[in-house]
């Protein structure tokens, strides 16, 4: 079969297009003929392998080279074969999930316990953009964010690939959403369901003198104390992301929003995907919002499998609408 191969740490020209071995699934595992994927900064972190203080962190970077072979935290496609422990699929099922490494080649092998039916309403296209970007906004939301009918919340980055589902979600959860974003994305993020959009260019949230209950930051545009101020006294900022740096960032930031957590009164929390355990759940969750409607996946651009490098430098630009997607 034919894969994306990372030997090395580097750009986008270090991913190999070869043909490796057809995995094999184990007893409890399934193998799945990836019909789509998507690109996102997990991936070109991994890629890259920076921040380089996460090299040290044993999170999977590796230190020399890369520990992962085959990048693509998201996938979507038909189970081709299963283990003899696995009683939930059969072949010619239509799944997808958040494998977290493995989606950049045309088959795969996925636990079980990772699976989840596609939703029926969605292509295989929409179902790979799905899984990291829409379970970090329930993550950030629903369990760290507490989200609550009526609140305020405000997502600081709504026009990307979390912020796009992070709108959509809280409006599903009954909140009342403001969505902050560049001009050009004004008219978008209004479109999937904001009740107010706050152009950056033009005014800083911060500063505006309104308060919100909950602001999920995808965009860590503004420091700590700039975005506690920006919260009522009860408020909770969520952290997902922020510009990404060689040395340091975006994990600085976040180590330093938990080093500031007991002293302020405020909640200051992260929202950390990679190590959430309940990933199938959340799936299920999602699959429900989206098959009810309330829920729809942005995607910006699609790219041919043989693309995946030139997806992953438009993705790297960070000016993607919704999602990057691959079809397999």
């Amino acid at each position: 079969m034919k894969a994306f191969v990372l030997r090395s740490f580097g750009s986008p020209d270090v991913l190999d297009l070869t043909d490796v071995g057809k995995p094999v699934p184990r007893d409890d595992e399934v193998l799945v003929r990836v019909r789509a994927t998507s690109v996102q900064p997990y991936d070109w972190h991994f890629m890259r392998g920076e921040p380089y203080i996460a090299r040290l962190m044993g999170g999977g970077l590796g230190l020399r080279k890369p520990k992962i072979g085959i990048l693509g935290a998201d996938m979507a496609g038909q189970v081709e074969a299963v283990g003899k422990d696995v009683t939930e699929f059969r072949p010619g099922d239509e799944v997808f999930a958040m494998p977290k490494q493995g989606g950049f080649a045309e088959y795969m092998c996925v636990g079980e316990g990772e699976l989840a039916p596609k939703p029926k309403n969605l292509s295989f296209e929409q179902a790979a953009a799905v899984p990291m970007a829409a379970n970090t906004a329930l993550l950030g939301l629903r369990d760290q964010g507490r989200v609550r009918p009526g609140q305020k919340v405000l997502v600081n980055g709504a026009s990307g690939g979390v912020g796009t589902f992070a709108v959509q979600i809280a409006k599903a959860f009954g909140a009342e959403v403001i969505g902050v974003c560049s001009t050009r994305n004004v008219d978008l993020v209004r479109s999937i369901g904001a009740d107010e959009v706050i152009d950056y260019t033009e005014q800083d949230f911060t500063r505006n003198g309104q308060r919100y209950d909950l602001l999920l930051d995808v965009a860590g545009s503004h420091s700590g104390p700039a975005c506690r101020r920006a919260l009522t006294p009860k408020g909770t900022y969520v952290g997902v992301g922020g510009p990404a740096g060689r040395w340091l960032q975006p994990a600085g930031r976040m180590f330093a929003t938990l080093a500031v957590s007991p002293f302020v009164s405020k909640r200051m929390v992260m929202a950390d995907v990679v190590r959430c355990t309940e990933n199938k759940r959340n799936l299920v969750t999602l699959t429900e919002f989206i098959e009810d409607g309330k829920i729809t996946p942005v995607i910006d651009r699609s790219y041919p499998f043989e693309e995946i490098p030139a997806a992953i430098r438009y993705q790297e630009e960070g000016h993607a609408q919704g999602k990057v997607v691959i079809v397999v």
